[in-house]
């Protein structure tokens, strides 16, 4: 089967670069923005309208056959799926409107981590999109990634001299996925409200944390899970602040329907799946001249018949995440971690209903089957929404996404937007740059090798130091003006140079200055360093400015 060989008349418009095994998709050159309070989005959000619309339509009549069953109707199985669960799920810790009259769903996601106000803009950038262009927004926790720090970085100290600490909201633990990791010391995270605030408080004012983590620890009296904890409450914050979204767990979604047949699908085509995956990270390596073989993802491996897949695995009593193989027998399908655990599901040719329904009983057997970053993407994108905000990580990493979707289903993968902004903590500090340091070090490069051009003459005392200055002077431009040669040239860099150091002490003052200005510079860029960074989670900056970042968009309707 060649790539794309289902995308039949009156499907999807297909990628001729894909066909010809030729291209990528068009690579977007965004960063960060730099100024505080700016924002990035790529299209331009007067675009959303057309993307949405554009995104729709291929979905809607796309007759891709995966496994069994076309494209479009499994991708409107799954997004009814979807709502109807995060309907659900977010029912049972707030508020929740009617269900959306509009089948069309826009997605964003995210760790349930502290992260920092450029990440969580995406949610209230997918609410307001979501309310302009009549669709439920669902925020996906990704539960299924493994938790590598339960601490945040929080700066203290003074403006001029901050220093910042690591606070624990928890112990450390192992890495462990979100979704299975229990709150393991009580009382670090109870009290770490409070001790965030202390250590804030020479130079940030009632932060958000000071309000947020009451609602943190109120959770955690309903779930001991600590990535619930703190996804539900930031969204309860959401909600109090007007914004109307659905939130929905990356392990709730591997536990749909539609996705035991995407999983299946996968399953089934694995010595195809597995070799387009391959590919693509060899190209996209070779095009951004990575040199890394795991980034941005390690190659799926293959073992005395066995194929890697792009999932995890992991099951009751061992939540470490293993690498799951997969190899066709017969008419089964045999799973392995390649040491002690093995499943066979069934296989038919063409049609995956028996397999998908296999994989649906896994987890009664405490088996949880896992995406992997990659898969992750694809199937929010193809089937549970119609518009991915990604972030700007998301966004360059999904370039490999749509290399894998245009070859696996022979069509243009759907857009998606990249958002981000960039908030600084609400302290005076100075504007300085690099550049401040560098204009210094170059007025003392000056005073080592052009002493004579800061020399005082009207300044320097009578007698022996004004006699000194003016005959090294001399004797230095007597050097200069002298025609270089093979049998002089040593010398008369030798005697440039002992005129320069001759001069050195007449200039010696000037350098003290310079070196004051030196270190208070290096002093204020450690501070800006600080200051400017956009890094710091949320729930450090005051409530006020934070609504006026984040509710200060307003998308264009459509």
């Amino acid at each position: 089967m060649t790539d794309g060989e289902h995308a039949s008349e009156g499907g999807c418009a297909v990628a001729s670069a894909w066909h010809s095994g030729a291209g990528s998709s068009a690579s977007r050159h965004v960063r960060a923005p730099t100024a505080d309070g700016a924002v990035l989005i790529d299209p331009p959000l007067e675009q959303v309208a057309s993307l949405l619309e554009a995104n729709t339509a291929c979905q809607g009549r796309c007759s891709f056959d995966v496994g069994g069953r076309p494209l479009g109707q499994l991708a409107a199985a799954a997004r009814h799926a979807l709502v109807e669960g995060a309907l659900r799920y977010t029912s049972t810790y707030r508020d929740v409107g009617p269900a959306p009259a509009s089948d069309r769903v826009l997605l964003a996601g995210h760790q349930p981590q502290l992260f920092h106000p450029g990440v969580w803009l995406k949610n209230f950038v997918l609410g307001q999109l979501a309310a302009a262009h009549q669709a439920a927004a669902v925020n996906l926790v990704i539960d299924s990634d493994t938790i590598k720090s339960a601490s945040i970085r929080v700066p203290g100290g003074s403006l001029a001299s901050p220093t910042v600490q690591s606070i624990a909201y928890d112990a450390s633990g192992e890495a462990i996925p979100f979704e299975e990791r229990p709150i393991l010391d009580r009382a670090a995270f109870d009290s770490f409200g409070r001790r965030v605030t202390e250590f804030l408080a020479p130079v940030v004012h009632d932060p958000l944390v000071r309000e947020f983590w009451p609602l943190v620890a109120a959770r955690s009296r309903e779930t001991n899970n600590l990535g619930a904890c703190l996804s539900q409450a930031r969204h309860q914050l959401e909600g109090d602040w007007g914004l109307n979204t659905l939130e929905f767990p990356q392990s709730q979604v591997c536990q749909l329907e539609p996705f035991h047949w995407f999983a299946g699908y996968v399953l089934a085509n694995m010595p195809r799946v597995w070799s387009v995956y391959n590919d693509s990270l060899a190209e996209y390596r070779r095009e951004y001249r990575i040199r890394s073989a795991h980034h941005p993802a390690a190659d799926l491996a293959r073992d005395d018949g066995w194929l890697e897949t792009p999932l995890w695995l992991w099951d009751t009593g061992r939540s470490h995440r293993r690498r799951i193989f997969v190899r066709r027998l017969g008419g089964e399908l045999l799973l392995s971690d390649r040491a002690d655990f093995q499943a066979r599901l069934p296989f038919v040719e063409g049609d995956v209903s028996r397999t998908a329904a296999a994989l649906a009983e896994l987890p009664g057997r405490g088996v949880r089957l896992r995406t992997r970053a990659l898969l992750t993407t694809m199937f929010a994108r193809l089937f549970l929404g119609n518009l991915f905000l990604h972030g700007i990580g998301g966004g360059k990493y999904d370039e490999l996404t749509d290399r894998l979707i245009g070859r696996l289903f022979g069509f243009e993968p759907p857009a998606y937007l990249v958002l981000s902004g960039t908030l600084q903590l609400p302290v005076a500090h100075a504007n300085i740059t690099a550049s401040d340091g560098r204009r210094v070090d170059q007025m003392l490069r000056e005073l080592t090798f052009h002493p004579e051009r800061s020399l005082d003459f009207d300044r320097a005392e009578r007698g022996a130091e004004l006699e000194t200055a003016r005959h090294w002077q001399a004797h230095k431009q007597q050097w200069i003006r002298t025609e270089p040669s093979r049998d002089n040239a040593r010398r008369r860099a030798r005697e440039i140079r002992a005129a320069n150091e001759a001069l050195q002490p007449l200039v010696q003052m000037r350098r003290d200055q310079l070196l004051a200005e030196r270190r208070s510079i290096a002093e204020q860029l450690r501070a800006e360093a600080v200051w400017s960074s956009r890094e710091f989670a949320f729930c450090l900056y005051p409530e006020k400015t934070l609504r006026d970042f984040l509710l200060a968009f307003r998308p264009a309707l459509p």
